[in-house]
């Protein structure tokens, strides 16, 4: 295992500040051999990823992050090793892109009725080319002096019960997982310690996710504790799943935590990418310090 790999980053194609070129360039300068671009909802920046990759002598893992609606709450889903052309897939984010709109038209109305007007359209230009978020509302916010920071716009803001939350359904988690796997991609659970379930809902999540076909969860992220890879380390023993590992870079001053920066999976992960040709090229030539089984068995219990 290395902190050469990183399986989870996003370009300015979804809410990431960096082009997908400049998004491996950056990779490449923190030492990330095996880069994964997983923009929300969309894979136009793959093209140019793998061309960049290819000529800084990188790796590069197709991939994606769907959103989800999960018991009326808003998950994400990586996909890994996917093929953008899959019909399915395709037809599926075409459909998730245009509900983007729809929301961002929705949260606009509740924050024009709070007098912060305008945000529709200044959300879209931070937006550019690439799909509409929370994120883009976000800087919008921040940068016309509303909020002090992204923290405290979502929470002031952005959330269920604050002006600029709209209720939206995205795709079913079989759908999502359906499209991933049909496509010949691995289905990853995104920063599972974000979303604040609880014990008894985390472990429905899991049952269903593997049930449907999902076949791994991020337990190293950058949003996540160290106890949180401790815990989710063994979440994925119980049910089975394969661990993943990344970043969630987004750009300078959004992100959890920097590129290269990760911290090695615990020593009983199976790591996601443990027969993947790719990973054989990224390994590097020195051992990183792991975390004791023995801390891992302690810290959840069956």
């Amino acid at each position: 295992m290395s902190l050469s790999i990183d399986l989870h980053a996003h370009s300015n194609i979804s809410d990431g500040l960096l082009a997908p070129s400049a998004l491996v360039e950056h990779a490449f300068n923190h030492n990330i051999k095996l880069l994964a671009l997983t923009d929300h909802d969309d894979t136009s920046g793959l093209a140019i990823a793998e061309i960049e990759t290819a000529r800084l002598g990188m790796q590069l893992i197709k991939g994606v992050e769907i959103s989800v609606t999960w018991k009326k709450r808003t998950i994400h889903i990586v996909g890994l090793k996917i093929n953008p052309e899959y019909p399915p897939l395709k037809e599926g984010l075409a459909a998730i892109r245009a509900g983007r709109h729809v929301r961002a038209i929705g949260m606009a109305a509740g924050l024009d009725k709070v007098g912060i007007m305008g945000s529709l359209e200044g959300a879209y230009e931070y937006a550019q080319e690439g799909i509409i978020s929370r994120t883009h509302f976000a800087r919008f916010l921040v940068n016309t002096g509303v909020a002090k920071d992204n923290k405290a716009v979502f929470k002031n803001y952005l959330v269920k019960g604050k002006p600029g939350f709209f209720e939206h359904q995205w795709a079913s988690l079989e759908e999502a997982v359906s499209w991933i796997v049909g496509s010949g991609g691995v289905a990853v659970i995104a920063h599972p310690g974000r979303y604040d379930l609880g014990r008894t809902n985390m472990l429905l999540l899991l049952e269903e996710f593997r049930a449907v076909g999902g076949d791994a969860i991020e337990v190293v992220t950058g949003s996540h504790t160290a106890d949180q890879y401790l815990e989710f380390a063994k979440y994925a023993q119980l049910f089975g799943l394969k661990s993943s590992q990344g970043s969630d870079y987004h750009g300078k001053g959004i992100s959890f935590m920097e590129m290269g920066r990760l911290p090695a999976l615990p020593s009983n992960c199976v790591p996601v990418w443990q027969d993947w040709p790719e990973a054989e090229f990224a390994k590097s030539p020195f051992a990183q310090n792991q975390i004791p089984e023995k801390l891992l068995l302690e810290t959840v219990s069956d």
